[in-house]
């Protein structure tokens, strides 16, 4: 019998979104899940995955959900000022994330308490849709590694294949027929052990986010059924966001 999670309860505009939510893609979308064992711990966690489709939330709360977790969410602040929208999501349990502001470190800190709080965070480590043209994870930030390392929490890796069948990348306009798959399949968590009492130097986050990344890159290669590229794209080159290297 699988443990119960001692996460916080779901929340009412949760269930009213759940609610909404489930009932068409239960009718418009096929499901593969695979390894959905391996979020039902006894402790908070970490589900990381790529972020392929702005359908992708909807699909790795659905797995989530699946499994037992509701799915929490570091989400744009823009999209909580939606009137409505932004109050459900709030009400939700999702976090706004001010990207590019010192504020941006308040939602680190939003993210490590619910993870502590048991909660299972859904984290798109690259931070943005990739740009790799055949739809390959990038290179990440690091924030998945600093929340890891931080509460201690397992990260569970996980790949999505299928949400850019429904809504190709930066496009508005959905293609529901016919249905499509939506597979996602999650490995048990990575090694991360020897990392965990050093000191959060660049070094030391760079590689466990290399390591969170590659575990992300071959589970989207199985999936496919075909060889990830040897180098990810470097996200900061594509977006111009590189800077130089600091000293460790």
């Amino acid at each position: 019998m699988s443990k119960v999670p001692p996460q916080s309860p779901p929340g009412f505009w949760y269930n009213i979104v759940k609610g909404i939510l489930r009932p068409p893609l239960m009718l418009l979308t096929k499901r593969d899940w695979r390894g959905g064992e391996h979020l039902k711990t006894d402790a908070g966690i970490i589900l990381a995955m790529n972020h392929l489709s702005w359908f992708d939330p909807f699909v790795a709360a659905h797995f989530a959900n699946d499994q037992g977790r509701p799915a929490r969410f570091l989400a744009k602040a823009e999209v909580f000022k939606a009137p409505g929208i932004g109050h459900m999501l709030k009400g939700a349990g999702q976090i706004p994330v001010q990207r590019g502001t010192s504020a941006a470190v308040g939602s680190l800190h939003s993210a490590i308490e619910a993870v502590k709080k048991g909660e299972c965070l859904v984290i798109y480590p690259e931070g943005t849709l990739t740009r790799d043209p055949n739809l390959w994870p990038m290179t990440a930030k690091n924030g998945v590694a600093r929340i890891a390392l931080t509460t201690g929490a397992q990260v569970i890796p996980a790949a999505q294949w299928g949400p850019q069948e429904v809504l190709a990348p930066y496009s508005k306009m959905p293609k529901l027929f016919p249905r499509k798959t939506m597979h996602v399949w999650a490995r048990p968590a990575v090694d991360l052990d020897d990392l965990r009492n050093q000191p959060l130097t660049a070094t030391v986050l760079r590689e466990a986010t290399a390591r969170i990344m590659a575990e992300i890159t071959s589970i989207l290669g199985e999936i496919r059924g075909e060889q990830p590229p040897a180098q990810p794209l470097d996200r900061d080159e594509v977006l111009g966001t590189k800077k130089p290297k600091a000293g460790e």
